[in-house]
């Protein structure tokens, strides 16, 4: 039998999943990495990665023959600008998407092009977490790293892909965010970067995620264990492969993601136009994601377990959150929380804004504290819905924060609907990515087969709302958007 390695190079951890050509999954493993916080700045080094990819490359080989292993294939955070030197080093930490380091030369670059310009062609409103912009940034604020940059890169997998094949692509799903990509052709708009004097072979090729662009390198095979040739996919952005695992496939179908980041999606035949909602190409062709994406979710679970939990005790932070979760109660006993730890994009657009809880008394408990964080995000998911608009028929959730389940009963009792959670949520998105290589091995006939086959074997768990708690957020749900104007003028 033949496996294909699957891997999310995510913001937190690198998650590995063997899949094997049946859609079976034969073993998965993690590795956790390092984000670097400066000030306002945000960045990871992408030799972490590659690091992290070898380490569960080799536990891969570990398990099976590299010579069963068909094919590797990744996922990876978007938005990022990781910027490449000739002899394949990064030549600087990568910046990451919720790094907004740029926001001057955004402005500098919506006047000179044209709001509506950009907005027309990339579907997606430009400001200073694009990578196109954080380019202009480097060129300006240092010019030593663009000097000897080769080739500026928009997804973490993409760096990994450019050590193991030596080939700079990227993605369709992955180029959408770079405020950079026409949508609808699928092309770099390279007469933008011509206008502010960027060079324009610095932009990787763009691919379909179902593209075979090379082979394992000898020498990358030395360093992750699988065998030299072994053929290389493009893969895909991250929201893609979660979108494709998660299953929707029609108009009415949305999926939360509770990464450190998160997103509330839906998939249309069109771009849609509102300048609230964020757009992608997805990986089937003709098929485009809608998303409310916010800088907010499983960062805001991770921060508050954290701070909770004793010294010495954060290995068990999320077991005793968990504990906390099951002992408060909805409404959080009227305390309120603006998650925007790290600014926010959606649906608020503020680079500055930080979080806050409202309510705070003497009675307040860690119970509330830890409630009131998590229900401060669904809040926030609430309103993205909104944003895109129509009544759901079925809502998913995947992510890692998928895992808590009072997190899963907040957002069905918010939304008031209904709330699916597949099992191994955090890896779906690694697993659907083998199904472009089976598209391109001719081993299924098109990516709906696939996604088939994956809702078959799901033992989905479902949560329903309760009506008591669901009038409660109802009630309080006006409070929570005065929060952010008020919090605004201090």
């Amino acid at each position: 039998m033949n496996y294909i390695a699957t891997f999310d190079v995510g913001t937190t951890a690198v998650k590995g999943v063997l899949v094997s050509d049946s859609g079976e999954v034969i073993l998965s493993h993690s590795e956790t990495i390092e984000t670097i916080y400066e000030g306002d700045l945000i960045e990871q080094k992408p030799e972490d990665w590659f690091s992290a990819f070898c380490k569960i490359a080799k536990i891969f080989c570990r398990e099976k023959s590299a010579a069963e292993i068909s094919a590797v294939i990744l996922s990876g955070q978007m938005q990022d600008l990781i910027m490449i030197s000739q002899d394949g080093s990064a030549a600087m930490n990568a910046i990451l998407y919720s790094d907004v380091r740029a926001s001057d030369q955004a402005k500098r670059i919506l006047e000179k092009i044209g709001e509506d310009v950009i907005f027309t062609s990339t579907a997606n409103r430009f400001d200073g977490s694009m990578p196109f912009a954080k380019l202009l940034w480097i060129k300006e604020h240092l010019p030593a790293v663009f000097a000897k940059t080769y080739k500026m890169m928009v997804s973490s997998k993409d760096y990994v892909l450019y050590q193991l094949t030596g080939v700079a692509v990227s993605d369709v799903v992955a180029g959408s965010t770079a405020g950079l990509m026409d949508i609808r052709k699928k092309i770099w708009n390279t007469h933008w970067m011509d206008t502010f004097c960027l060079p324009v072979d610095l932009l990787p090729r763009l691919c379909s995620p179902e593209e075979k662009i090379g082979t394992i390198l000898d020498s990358a095979a030395a360093q992750c264990g699988f065998a030299p040739g072994t053929p290389v996919y493009a893969g895909s952005g991250d929201a893609g492969a979660t979108t494709l695992a998660s299953g929707i496939s029609q108009n009415g179908e949305f999926n939360i993601n509770l990464g450190t980041s998160g997103w509330i999606a839906c998939v249309s035949d069109q771009p849609m136009m509102k300048k609230t909602v964020f757009n992608l190409a997805a990986i089937p062709h003709h098929v485009y994601v809608n998303v409310v994406p916010f800088f907010n979710a499983g960062n805001v679970h991770h921060w508050i377990c954290s701070v909770l939990t004793e010294d010495g005790k954060q290995d068990e932070m999320f077991s005793y959150g968990s504990r906390l979760l099951k002992e408060s109660n909805p409404g959080s006993s009227n305390l309120l929380f603006l998650p925007y730890l790290v600014g926010e994009r959606f649906p608020v657009v503020d680079n500055d804004i930080r979080g806050a809880y409202i309510g705070i008394s003497p009675e307040t408990t860690k119970q509330d504290l830890i409630r009131a964080a998590l229900e401060g995000v669904a809040f926030s998911i609430r309103q993205g819905l909104e944003t895109i608009g129509g009544k759901p028929k079925t809502i998913s959730i995947v992510g890692g924060g998928a895992q808590e389940n009072v997190w899963c009963q907040i957002l069905s009792d918010m939304l008031n609907h209904e709330v699916m959670i597949f099992p191994d949520s955090e890896y779906l998105p690694a697993m659907a990515l083998s199904a472009s290589v089976l598209l391109d091995q001719k081993k299924i006939s098109d990516y709906g087969y696939f996604t088939n086959m994956l809702s078959e074997k799901r033992l989905s768990r479902h949560f329903y709302p309760d009506a008591a708690a669901a009038a409660i957020y109802d009630q309080v749900y006006g409070r929570y958007l005065r929060i952010y104007t008020a919090i605004k003028q201090i």
